[in-house]
């Protein structure tokens, strides 16, 4: 048996400290924050429990179910027919399935083959190294056309990644191509899901689980330090108290490792500081009454400056429509320091522009979550430059959501990781 520290208390740090306990090992868990759960913890949205940022599932998400069975809670996975949209000048279209491709108005029939023919094979690709040095931009230009790029992908790109928008991987694009393209119900309809009430549902499975197996969750307890010694790692250094640990674990983003673990080598260090990262304003709007249809909404207009709307009551079953709008950008940009009301006046204009009936009295309330390390910059060759989650110093790994490239953030690739993890104390 072991003493193991785990630190960050999000999906990977949940899993890999319970996947460590059942292994056998002493395990505590840090986290900084009050309460567990990372990206995938709740709030209290005026009497209604709901994720900080949304979370969905997919059919091909098989290390989630695989320890939601595992934990007694197989059973609260609800699958519901969904649909996307595309809101382009003004204009709504459907979009996500044969018929609504074909009926597009603003593609031409050879465009509308290309782009089915390049999203089923998507579907069917499992080997992803061809595409691994390819740039997104000029992989979808070849095989969609320039037109086709600039109407359904170009200004998504852009608001997503700024800077970075021409220099994403393919690789990365084409799994989430997959990953959406695969979660159908049948060719004409799309079928997504969700933990019944929410994400949290998992939270709490797994402090339950870990509590049951004498395991100790420390809330409130940022970690200033690993501590290491002669390449070696000793332990935790939580506040300003040294915790002896002969394993480490930490999920935490990978911009803040250097100065979390100064004992590391220079190299190591570089290899850390060179992962960019994106940072996120998500406004979550409450409202009176639907604003479209759709669960996810795809938006090319020059007026709105985010690349879509999720409209999370599509999915899940709520009273009330609740409705995700996400504003990435680096966090050096001078929007990301816009106070709250800024944020709620600008995604309530957008959604009057979307759909005119909703008035002002159709808000009933909003909540504004910053994370200043969002969404990795997953560029061509970036596999190579992601370090071995066994780092250099024995006994310490790190890893966060950037590891599981080129799959992209999601609690199911964060469970399967957190438990690979703690497979390898040893």
């Amino acid at each position: 048996m072991a003493n193991v520290a785990v630190i960050g208390a999000g999906a990977m740090g949940l899993a890999a400290a319970y996947h460590a306990l059942k292994a056998g090992h002493e395990v505590v868990l840090y986290e900084g924050d009050s309460e567990p759960g990372g990206m995938a913890a709740h709030f209290d949205f005026g009497g209604l429990s709901i994720e900080r940022f949304y979370h969905f599932v997919c059919k091909a998400d098989q290390p989630l179910f695989d320890l939601m069975a595992e934990l007694g809670i197989g059973d609260k996975m609800v699958w519901r027919e969904t649909s996307m949209g595309y809101f382009i000048d003004g204009k709504h279209y459907p979009w996500g399935d044969p018929i609504s491709l074909l009926t597009f108005p603003k593609l031409s029939l050879i465009s509308k083959i290309r782009y089915g023919l390049q999203a089923f094979i998507q579907t069917k690709r499992s080997d992803w190294s061809v595409l691994e040095n390819l740039n997104a931009k000029d992989w979808l230009i070849k095989g969609l056309g320039t037109h086709t790029y600039d109407m359904l992908w170009r200004r998504l790109l852009d608001l997503k990644f700024f800077e970075y928008a021409d220099d994403i991987s393919a690789a990365w694009i084409a799994t989430r191509i997959k990953r959406i393209g695969t979660s159908r119900k049948s060719i004409l309809q799309e079928e997504l899901g969700y933990i019944e009430s929410g994400s949290q549902t998992l939270v709490d499975a797994l402090v339950g689980a870990i509590n049951r197996r004498g395991g100790t969750i420390k809330l409130g307890a940022s970690v200033e330090e690993i501590v290491c010694e002669d390449s070696v790692v000793r332990g935790v250094k939580a506040g300003g108290e040294f915790n002896a640990h002969e394993f480490v674990i930490s999920t935490v983003p990978t911009p803040y490792v250097p100065k979390l673990i100064p004992a590391l080598p220079a190299g190591s260090k570089a290899q850390y500081e060179a992962i960019n990262n994106i940072g996120v304003v998500c406004v979550v709007l409450k409202l009176k009454k639907p604003v479209t249809k759709n669960f996810w909404l795809n938006i090319n207009d020059n007026r709105i400056e985010v690349p879509g709307f999720v409209e999370f009551s599509n999915l899940r079953s709520l009273p009330n429509t609740v409705l995700y709008a996400p504003y990435y950008m680096p966090q050096a940009h001078p929007k990301f320091s816009n106070d709250t009301d800024a944020f709620v006046d600008e995604t309530f204009k957008y959604v009057q522009m979307i759909n005119p009936d909703i008035g002002e009295d159709d808000l009933l309330d909003s909540k504004v979550g910053r994370l200043r390390f969002a969404q990795p910059v997953c560029e061509p060759g970036f596999a190579s430059k992601i370090p071995p989650v066994q780092t250099p110093i024995a006994g310490l790994q790190v890893a966060d959501t950037c590891f599981y490239y080129p799959e992209d953030r999601g609690i199911s690739e964060s469970v399967r990781l957190g438990e690979e993890m703690a497979a390898a104390v040893k």
